[in-house]
């Protein structure tokens, strides 16, 4: 893939969820929630200031994190659907 996020935004692919509970019932794909964390393939170079200077980001590849249910716009590259998304509406790293 040669697609790489400008500034402050990330590209994200969807971890997907397990689609049975712990109870042992099967979700079916009509009745599942979009997942609301991801890995980072790329991350930009980060945020310039009014100065010049650039702030990086705190998240890089590999990283995998929580966003918002709604974050972000979803394309598709090489035929996978991923996330492109501002560093802003990224909640958290997960462990």
């Amino acid at each position: 893939m040669t697609f790489r996020p400008l500034h402050d935004r990330v590209l994200v692919r969807r971890i997907e969820a397990v689609a049975k509970t712990p109870g042992g019932i099967i979700i079916p794909d009509s009745a599942k929630e979009k997942p609301q964390e991801g890995e980072v393939v790329s991350a930009g170079t980060g945020i310039r200031a009014e100065d010049g200077t650039i702030t990086p980001l705190d998240v890089k590849a590999g990283d995998k994190i929580l966003f918002g249910k709604w974050s972000g716009t979803e394309i598709k590259i090489d035929g996978e659907d991923l996330i492109i998304m501002k560093e802003s509406d990224v909640l958290g790293i997960v462990g």
